[in-house]
């Protein structure tokens, strides 16, 4: 009898597996890559621009960051070459991917029967909005959840408001933060969850937040692509709206009218950095627009969750100049790295996005600031995991707690400049 059940558990799995798309990625490698100079930092960047189909995961141009590529078989010889013939230090760090993939989908679905918390799992789209209700349900006076529209799909995409109950929704300053615009990155949505949660669960810890500010939280932009990257293509980044005959999707963080299209960002649809085939093409970012621009004024900070990298990034994304109130939003991003640093001890780097990576122009932070005008935004890079973008379900309470850390310190640095 228990050998039957074994058989008859091993093969809905293999059923559920086989349309999780661990075969897409059967042969790739990921490689860890060290340049040791910014020089063998914009020699990597240059090879990945070179060959639309290596996937760099992260890449910063700082010395002795390591950065990541994953890399399909039919060019590992010549990736491996030109990281040789430069002199960059690399090594491989996973061999085969599919059955990375494969055995991260097993172990979670065997343990998912017993883990039902925000901090033991990572929430689909139909549980993130259940989560959302109930909060909603549970305490009407300081919650409501709105759907702001909806995905290419179909899918209603929500935000949830938190407030104290006093004088809110129309009196107050705003944090806006929102999680889930690239659709690989599980991490982001996990934070922005636990942020609800410690706004609203643990109101009493974090009421001095709450005294002058209300805080909208989209946990999920891009949810068509999340759930495309449970159900079929792990490593997916993009929307899910097609984007020419053969291709799918648009690059969600390429998107914003501001600057959009110029350095960093891509013109062909096939390429994971597409910019979209006008400003706002796609429906999620025009929501984030929508919310943006009716919060000027009142909008003080805007936080994008992102992963992977450590860092707390700040505008400009499209050039390497600085914005007039630079200092400000170094000020902010400091406070955070520097309560994650004194509680934790992980170092996050801080820095303005193009200055700490590369240009990469239509960024929603640079389209907070520049159009918007909401004086503080944002970009936090959270930690690696996995493949990077899937911490394993044990490290999820570390890191989201960790994140709170430094998303506490700086809006309390906000407050009190604002």
């Amino acid at each position: 009898m228990i050998l039957f059940e074994f058989k008859l558990i091993s093969l809905l799995f293999l059923i559920i597996a086989s349309t999780n798309g661990f075969e897409e990625y059967k042969g790739y490698k990921i490689y860890e890559i060290i340049p040791s100079s910014v020089t063998q930092s914009n020699i990597l960047y240059k090879i990945s621009l070179k060959n639309e189909e290596i996937d760099m995961l992260t890449l910063t141009k700082l010395p002795n960051v390591p950065a990541r590529a994953l890399v399909p078989p039919k060019h590992q010889q010549k990736f491996e070459n030109d990281l040789i013939s430069n002199g960059i230090t690399f090594r491989l760090i996973n061999s085969n991917v599919s059955n990375s993939i494969f055995y991260n989908n097993f172990h979670n679905f065997f343990k998912r029967a017993t883990r039902q918390h925000i901090l033991e799992d990572y929430y689909r789209y139909n549980e993130i909005n259940s989560f959302l209700k109930d909060l909603a349900e549970r305490f009407p006076e300081r919650v409501s959840v709105k759907k702001v529209g909806d995905s290419y799909e179909g899918r209603a995409i929500n935000a949830i408001t938190i407030t104290n109950g006093k004088n809110s929704l129309t009196s107050k300053n705003v944090i806006f933060i929102d999680a889930g615009i690239h659709a690989r990155e599980w991490i982001a949505p996990s934070t922005a969850l636990y942020i609800i949660y410690q706004l609203v669960e643990k109101f009493d810890e974090n009421k001095h937040l709450l005294e002058n500010y209300d805080w909208i939280v989209i946990p999920l932009v891009n949810v068509d692509g999340y759930e495309y990257t449970h159900k079929s293509q792990r490593f997916w980044r993009k929307t899910r709206k097609p984007s020419s005959a053969i291709c799918y999707g648009t690059d969600g963080n390429r998107n914003f009218d501001f600057h959009w299209g110029e350095q960093g960002a891509s013109s062909l649809p096939c390429q994971e950095t597409f910019k979209g085939e006008k400003a706002f093409s796609e429906p999620e970012t025009q929501i984030v627009r929508d919310i943006l621009l009716s919060l000027t004024g009142r909008g003080k900070m805007y936080l994008t969750l992102h992963s992977y990298g450590n860092l707390l990034l700040y505008p400009w994304g499209y050039t390497s100049a600085l914005p007039e109130n630079w200092k400000d939003l170094d000020e902010v991003c400091k406070a955070g790295s520097n309560a994650i640093k004194l509680s934790t001890g992980t170092n996050y780097r801080v820095g303005s996005s193009t200055n700490v990576l590369y240009a990469a122009a239509g960024g929603s932070d640079d389209y907070a600031l520049g159009v918007a005008k909401i004086p503080i935004a944002v970009t936090m890079e959270l930690p690696s995991g996995g493949s990077g973008f899937d911490p394993k379900p044990s490290q999820i309470r570390k890191m989201v707690t960790e994140a709170w850390i430094g998303i506490k310190a700086m809006a309390e640095k906000v407050i009190e400049k604002y």
